[in-house]
């Protein structure tokens, strides 16, 4: 019986690679991206929030005495 030595290629090149992998430095990066990411989110509901109001409660023009 003959072995598919692409599949072993494939199989040997992935171990090689996830074994040089930082996972701590990854999961670092992924910590500071999710905070980032909800950093962002609170400032963009908030802009949402502030222009939604401003456009539903247009100012008024100066009364002329």
């Amino acid at each position: 019986m003959k072995t598919d030595n692409t599949t072993q290629n494939i199989f040997l090149t992935g171990f090689i690679l996830l074994a040089n992998l930082d996972f701590a430095g990854l999961l670092e990066y992924g910590l500071k991206a999710v905070i980032g990411g909800g950093i962002w989110l609170a400032f963009k509901l908030a802009a949402d929030r502030i222009d939604r109001n401003r456009k539903s409660n247009p100012p008024k023009p100066p009364k002329d005495e």
